[in-house]
């Protein structure tokens, strides 16, 4: 009996469906169930079932010429815990690792993680890590973001950090961290990171290193920070965000020039003195915040600087002017 060209359709159909539904890589189907095992089967990877291609499993995402795994995203899951597996680094493709908002994700960052020469987005953000901040994490150049805030990290910055041509953004911010600014950190090559090192306990003085680096982003507000913070700026730099408040910061703010590009300036709660340099007139600022210092002299009138409120300004040693009192 001849089979009917339907019926032949339907077993080629059958057989391709077969031959091609697996997509995921066997090595990293064993990888990501071995990841799954360590966390204890949380609820949220239940989609990672053995006999289903990993590709289509939640918090994955594979590359979609090779199919290896390329992303693995678990994030906002209080039930999640234990510690960052080692099994991470037998995903050699990877290109996005983020365990974010897992307030039960506990112990070191993890050494496999050096494995994975390949990652560009690295977010350990808004988890319960310690220990400190390892050296290896400078041997992932192809780095873009490296994001470890809202942790529990304690030690030094490492200074190898300076050698990630690549990085576009440092949050170190919200941690335990001690110790001062590297110098390295004035050596920045090839792009320039967004750098976040607020929310610390980092003392010393700023390097004066970084009068090298142009920063378009830097905040360093609340550290201990001593000595001359007015190294972040200057005239011919392009730098949009400068936030250095709540430290123990002394210079002279007359002497100080502003980037003509500044449009975030908060130094509150430092020991800075001097006038508030004439040329902030010509900043197009939003916000602007140097209350709690020594400052001193009238508030140059024009730009945005008379469309801030007192409290932008209060509690100095004689400043004057709009919006405070007049001068006398």
């Amino acid at each position: 009996m001849s089979s009917s060209p339907s019926t032949f359709l339907f077993i080629f159909f059958l057989f391709f469906t077969i031959s091609f539904a697996e997509l995921c890589h066997p090595n990293d189907k064993k990888a990501l169930l071995n990841i799954k095992k360590a966390f204890n089967n949380p609820y949220i990877l239940t989609s990672w079932k053995p006999e289903e291609d990993c590709c289509t499993w939640y918090c994955v995402k594979c590359d979609r010429k090779s199919h290896r795994i390329v992303s693995l995203t678990i994030f906002a899951d209080t039930r999640l815990s234990g510690q960052i597996p080692p099994f991470v680094g037998d995903l050699p493709y990877l290109e996005n690792l983020m365990f974010h908002k897992l307030p039960n994700l506990t112990g070191p960052i993890q050494p496999a993680i050096a494995k994975l020469h390949n990652l560009k987005y690295l977010d350990l953000s808004w988890n319960s890590l310690t220990g400190s901040i390892p050296n290896f994490l400078s041997s992932l150049t192809n780095l873009d973001i490296l994001d470890l805030s809202f942790n529990r990290l304690t030690g030094s910055i490492p200074s190898s950090l300076a050698n990630l041509q690549r990085l576009g953004t440092l949050h170190l911010d919200r941690n335990k961290l001690t110790g001062p600014i590297p110098d390295s950190f004035g050596n920045f090559k090839g792009k320039i990171p967004y750098l976040y090192l607020s929310h610390n306990q980092l003392s010393g003085k700023i390097p004066t290193s970084l009068e090298r680096v142009d920063f378009n982003v830097i905040d360093l507000s609340r550290n201990r920070l001593e000595g001359d913070g007015s190294v972040i700026f200057g005239g011919k730099k392009t730098t949009e965000i400068v936030d250095l408040s709540r430290n123990l910061l002394e210079f002279d703010m007359s002497k100080v020039v502003l980037p003509r590009s500044l449009t975030w300036l908060d130094l509150n709660h430092n020991k800075i003195f001097g006038e508030i340099p004439v040329m902030a007139v010509n900043l197009q600022l939003q916000l602007l915040n140097v209350s709690y210092n020594k400052l001193c002299g009238r508030i140059p009138v024009g730009g945005k600087l008379q469309s801030f409120d007192v409290y932008s300004y209060s509690n100095n040693k004689c400043l004057c002017g709009k919006p405070l009192g007049k001068c006398k």
